[in-house]
Formats: C-alpha cells, sequence, structure tokens
C-alpha cells in the first residue's frame, strides 16, 4: 500500500492537501491517531483496496513523533510504502491566516501557541520525507502543487517554471537556474508591455548565442538528471527558469525548452510528463 502521511503547521495547508489528494482519489482520513495506522492499513487490505491512502497527523496527542516512528517501521517491514509529507509556514502567515479564517488555534492562544506546536512538531519534521513551505502559497496554488506533485504514480512530473527572482524564489523548485545575464527585453519600449508569451519578444531572447547555449545545457542536464530521479523513486521535479520579473526571459526560454523537449522525444524513453507553467508573467509590474 502506497501510504501518504500528512503533518505539519496548523494553518499550513494540510486540510488543502488532503482535499487536493482526494480529488486525485486518495483515500483520505484526517486526524488519525499515529497508532492507529496500521489497523487502517489492515482494514484497507483486507477489503482488498488497493488505493493510494493520505492520512493526517496532528500534536494534539502526545508522543505521536515517536509512536509514527515506529509504526512507520512496522508497516515498512509488512510491505507498505509509507512517506510523511511536512507542512510549514512562516509564523506572519500562519498569524494572518488565523486572522482571515477565524478559527482558534487547535494549541492554544496566538502567536505563543504556533511557538508551542512548532516544539510538539520538532520530531516529526525531522522524520519527514518531504518539506513544503506554503508562506507564498495561496490555497489555489498548493492544490496546483498537489496535483503536480501526487497526480499520476509511477510516473516522474516534470514541471518548468518560470519566475522572476524579485519577487522572491519559488519554494517549489527543486532545480534554479538564472538567465539574468541576458539582454532584458524590458529595456526596449516597444517590447516592455510584452511577455515571453509574444513572438517578437521570444525571438528577441532567442535571437541570443547564449540563449541557444542555456538551452542546450538545459537539455543535456535533465536528459541526465531524469533517469536518475525516476531512479531514486522520484514523482515531480521542478526545474525553475528566472529573470529579473518573470516575464520575458525565463518565459521566452521556459517556452522554448518544454517545446524543444517534446518534439526531440529525448525523455520519452522514460515514464515522464511535461508541463510548463509562469508563476509571474501576469504580475503587475511597479
Amino acid at each position: 500500500m502506497d501510504l501518504l502521511v500528512v503533518t505539519g503547521n496548523s494553518g499550513a495547508g494540510k486540510s488543502t492537501a488532503l482535499r487536493a489528494l482526494e480529488d486525485l482519489g486518495y483515500f483520505c482520513v484526517d486526524n488519525l491517531p499515529a497508532d492507529m495506522l496500521p489497523a487502517l492499513a489492515g482494514k484497507l487490505e483486507a477489503a482488498g483496496d488497493r488505493r493510494r491512502v493520505a492520512v493526517g497527523i496532528g500534536v494534539q496527542l502526545p508522543g505521536q513523533a515517536r509512536i509514527f516512528a515506529r509504526v512507520r517501521s512496522e508497516l515498512v517491514a509488512a510491505g507498505h510504502d509509507v512517506n510523511l509529507l511536512f507542512f510549514e509556514a512562516e509564523v506572519p502567515t500562519l498569524i494572518q491566516r488565523y486572522a482571515e479564517t477565524r478559527r482558534r488555534h487547535p494549541v492554544g492562544e496566538l502567536p505563543e501557541a504556533i511557538e508551542r506546536e512548532n516544539e510538539l512538531l520538532s520530531d516529526l519534521r525531522e522524520l519527514a520525507t518531504s518539506v513544503i513551505d506554503t508562506t507564498a502559497h495561496a490555497s489555489r496554488d498548493l492544490r496546483r502543487l498537489i496535483r503536480e506533485r501526487f497526480g499520476v504514480t509511477g510516473v516522474l512530473r516534470l514541471v518548468i517554471l518560470s519566475f522572476g527572482f524579485k519577487n522572491g524564489l519559488p519554494r517549489e523548485a527543486d532545480l534554479v537556474f538564472d538567465v539574468r545575464f541576458l539582454k532584458n527585453p524590458f529595456d526596449h519600449a516597444a517590447l516592455r508591455p510584452l511577455t515571453g508569451l509574444d513572438a517578437s519578444v521570444a525571438q528577441f531572447v532567442l535571437e541570443q548565442p547564449a540563449a541557444a547555449e542555456v538551452l542546450s545545457k538545459l537539455r543535456d542536464w535533465l536528459e541526465f538528471h531524469v533517469p536518475h530521479a525516476i531512479a531514486e523513486g522520484r514523482s515531480y521535479l521542478t526545474l525553475a527558469i528566472g529573470c529579473t520579473g518573470g516575464q520575458h526571459r525565463s518565459v521566452a526560454l521556459s517556452e522554448t525548452l518544454h517545446a524543444e523537449l517534446d518534439a526531440a522525444g529525448s525523455l520519452a524513453a522514460w515514464p515522464v510528463t511535461m508541463s510548463v507553467r509562469h508563476r509571474d508573467v501576469h504580475r503587475e509590474t511597479p
């Protein structure tokens, strides 16, 4: 059984992630004590239910980290695949989210409750297979991230993401490449209001000799890296290409890299699905 345990800071997105996983076909249970995981796995197995399972656990009950470590060993020994997905966010973001929803924090009064919860969660975080910081993610963005990472089983989902450094690094990125050394279309009045999705901007970027070299090196890196990521058991890989504002150079290069990989079929020998996403392409420029 493929068992995904979800935990982390209250308000960091655990419930949103579980709803997104349920939409992807996972059998989801929230707020389950860690020591009940073997019973759940056994019941589903006895019923012949081989769906992927996602279980939310919290720290309302004492000793959850110690119990989970023991239970995970038992489940792995029984042949199950167990991963722990941990969600966190910066304290001001958590406080703002609770202020917007007017919900009470399960551990106590803010902001002391967050500090206390972090202490209770520290051991669980150490056991995490993957940590996702949702500080910069709205609910919509988090649901999309969950779909990208967990939407297809047995397949590596490669996401090529463009972004602007001035808006911060994308926290979901596994690989980050900086293309700010290329000449910037923003410096040309006729191109400034356009984006890398427009042909004239793409032509301006791609005509630069360094752009072709960057694309060649990125293709070579992915053709080398993807088989190793698959062998490692990764189900997702996000390659982020950044320029200053995330509207011109990074967008044009991301689109072109995606198209070239697709046309060349260079990753066709591997179980890979590809998509391209532009984080900042429509962000207003101050």
